[in-house]
C-alpha cells in the first residue's frame, strides 16, 4: 500500500480527494435550504418588534389583512363587532386611555378613523396649513440643510391627494421621491478687489497689523523688532517704537483704553501707553515664542498663544495670569475672543482647533476636521459663524458648538491669515503670496490675486503673513514678506456686466466633511 501512495505526487492525491468530495455532494449543488416554518415566525416576530414596533398600533394595511400586524405577537387582537371595517380599526394604543375616573366602554375600546371620502373632502375644505405646506415638499438638499448658506426652495409634490392622505394617518415613503442633486447655489457679487498702495519702511517680514478704533492710523510688527505705526489715509508713517528684542509676532489696538499690545518671538508680552509711547506693563509666564494675541471685545482681559502649546489669559490692569489653557499638543499659532461663548477660540500645529470656557478656564469643545496646521481663524462680524485657515482646506463652523458647515476648497498652499468683512467676502492669504477672495455664504472663490514682489526681492519672499480689513471695510491691508504692506480697494468701476460671476451650478464635490 505504501508503494501504491508513492506512486503518485501529492498534488495528483490532493486534486482525487477534490473530485470525490465534489462528486459526494455534487446532487444537492446550488439547492436551498428548505424552510423551517418555527424558525421563520421567529425571525419574523422580531424583527416586527424591532423595526416597526413604533407603528404596530396604526390602521391596518388594505392588502386583505384581516388583523393587525402585532396580533401574533403581542396575542391581545381586539375582537371585532359585527359590521366593523378592520380597514380602520387602532388596536394597541388608544385614543380614549383610561385613567382616575376615566374608563373605556364597548363604545370607546375602538376608536375608528374618518372614511377616505370624509378626509378628502375635509382636506380640500380647510386652508392650506402650514404641516400640510411642510409635508408637500420633497426632501432636503445640502442648499436647505443649511438655511443661511442659501439653497434653492424644494419643488411642491405634483398631487395633493397623496397629501391629503398623508394627513388622514396614512404613511409616504420618502426613497420614491426623486432627489435633485445639491447644487451650489448662486454667490452674491462682489466687486473685485485691486492693488490702490504699497508701503515700505520695515526692513524684515511684516508678521502682524492691527486698525485703531477710530480708523485714523494702523500699526504693524515685524521681523527688525520693530513696531511702526501708519497714517491710514496716506500710508505715511507717523512712529516707531522699539523694545522688542526678537521679531514682533502680534499687535493688538484697544477699544477701551489707549494702549497697544504686542508680542513677539522673544517670549514677551507688552502694553504701551500710546499717550506717552513708552511701555507701561509686562506680562510674564510665557516659556516660549508668543504667536499671537487678541483683546477681549467686552472686558479688560488680554490673551496670548505660544509655541510652548498653550494660551494665557491676562487681567490687563493687575498682569494676573487669571488662567494657563493647557491643552493643545504643538505650537497654539492664532487666538481670537468674541463677546459670545464660546468667547476665546485657539487653531494649532497640532491641528486641531479648541473653543475654551472662559469662566473655567477648560476646553468647551475640540473640533479635529483639520489634517494639517491651523494657523488662521475669521470671526464673522454679523453671523455666529468662524472659518479656519489650513494647508488642507479652509472649513466653516457655526457656534456655540462648532458644527460643521463647508469646505472652500482651493486655495492650495500654506494660509497664515484670513479676514472676512460684513459683505461677506473672506480673504486669506498662503505662503506663496497669493490672495484668495471668497465669497462667505456659498464658498464660490471669486478673485485670486498674486501680487508682484518688492524690486530687489527674491519672488521666494512673497508670502502673506497677515490680512485686515480696516473699520470702513472699504480698504484690506496686507503684511508681506517682501517687507511691505499692501492696501487694496475695490474697483469703483467695475459692474456685474463687466465682471460677470464665471460660475456653473455643478453637482457639489466640496460638502465633504
Amino acid at each position: 500500500m505504501t508503494e501504491d501512495v508513492q506512486k503518485h505526487s501529492v498534488h495528483t492525491l490532493v486534486f482525487r480527494s477534490l473530485k470525490r468530495t465534489h462528486d459526494m455532494f455534487v446532487a444537492d449543488h446550488a439547492k436551498p435550504v428548505s424552510l423551517d416554518e418555527t424558525s421563520h415566525k421567529v425571525k419574523m416576530a422580531a424583527k416586527l418588534r424591532a423595526d416597526y414596533s413604533a407603528v404596530l398600533h396604526m390602521p391596518v394595511l388594505k392588502e386583505g389583512k384581516d388583523r393587525p400586524l402585532g396580533s401574533n405577537m403581542h396575542g391581545n387582537q381586539n375582537s371585532l363587532q359585527p359590521g366593523d371595517d378592520p380597514e380602520y380599526l387602532i388596536t394597541g394604543t388608544h385614543a380614549y386611555p383610561s385613567g382616575p375616573g376615566l374608563a373605556l366602554t364597548a363604545d370607546t375600546q375602538i376608536h375608528r378613523n374618518p372614511s377616505k371620502g370624509g378626509v378628502q373632502a375635509m382636506a380640500l375644505a380647510l386652508p392650506p396649513s402650514q404641516a400640510r405646506l411642510d409635508a408637500s415638499r420633497t426632501a432636503a438638499g445640502v442648499g436647505d440643510i443649511h438655511r443661511h448658506a442659501g439653497g434653492a426652495e424644494r419643488s411642491p409634490a405634483p398631487h395633493s391627494h397623496a397629501m391629503s392622505l398623508l394627513e388622514g394617518g396614512g404613511t409616504k415613503n420618502s426613497s420614491l421621491v426623486a432627489r435633485k442633486a445639491p447644487t451650489m447655489p448662486k454667490p452674491q457679487w462682489h466687486a473685485p478687489w485691486k492693488l490702490f498702495r504699497v508701503i515700505s519702511g520695515h526692513l524684515g517680514w511684516v508678521r502682524s497689523i492691527a486698525v485703531e478704533p477710530g480708523n485714523q492710523w494702523f500699526v504693524t510688527g515685524a521681523g527688525d523688532r520693530t513696531i511702526k505705526i501708519w497714517d491710514l489715509a496716506s500710508g505715511k508713517l507717523k512712529l516707531s517704537l522699539t523694545g522688542h528684542i526678537s521679531t514682533v509676532r502680534g499687535v493688538a489696538v484697544s477699544t477701551r483704553s489707549p494702549y497697544l499690545f504686542s508680542c513677539g518671538e522673544d517670549k514677551q508680552v507688552k502694553c504701551w501707553d500710546l499717550e506717552y509711547n513708552k511701555v507701561i506693563r509686562h506680562y510674564h509666564g510665557h516659556l516660549s515664542a508668543v504667536y499671537d494675541l487678541d483683546l477681549h471685545p467686552t472686558i479688560d482681559v488680554l490673551v496670548t498663544c505660544s509655541r510652548d502649546a498653550t494660551a494665557r489669559v491676562w487681567d490687563i490692569r493687575s498682569k494676573a495670569n487669571v488662567h494657563t489653557l493647557s491643552g493643545h499638543t504643538n505650537t497654539v499659532a492664532t487666538v481670537r475672543c468674541q463677546a459670545a461663548e464660546p468667547q476665546i477660540i485657539t487653531g494649532s500645529h497640532d491641528s486641531t482647533i479648541r473653543l475654551w470656557d472662559l469662566i473655567a478656564g477648560k476646553t468647551r469643545a475640540t473640533l479635529t476636521n483639520h489634517k494639517k496646521s491651523v494657523r488662521a481663524l475669521a470671526l464673522h462680524p454679523r453671523q455666529y459663524t468662524l472659518a479656519s485657515g489650513s494647508a488642507d482646506n479652509i472649513k466653516q463652523w457655526t457656534f456655540p458648538d462648532g458644527n460643521f458647515i463647508q469646505n472652500l476648497s482651493g486655495h492650495n498652499a500654506i494660509i497664515n491669515a484670513m479676514a472676512v468683512n460684513s459683505d461677506g467676502v473672506l480673504v486669506s492669504g498662503a505662503d506663496n503670496g497669493t490672495i484668495h477672495l471668497w465669497d462667505w455664504r456659498t464658498g464660490y472663490n471669486f478673485q485670486r490675486i498674486h501680487a508682484a514682489v518688492q524690486p530687489g526681492s527674491l519672488d521666494s519672499e512673497s508670502g502673506i503673513f497677515a490680512c485686515m480689513f480696516d473699520h470702513s471695510e472699504s480698504r484690506l491691508i496686507t503684511a508681506e514678506a517682501d517687507k511691505t504692506i499692501k492696501v487694496y480697494k475695490e474697483d469703483d468701476t467695475a459692474t456685474e456686466e463687466s465682471h460677470p460671476i464665471n460660475w456653473k451650478p455643478e453637482i457639489l464635490k466640496r460638502k465633504r466633511f
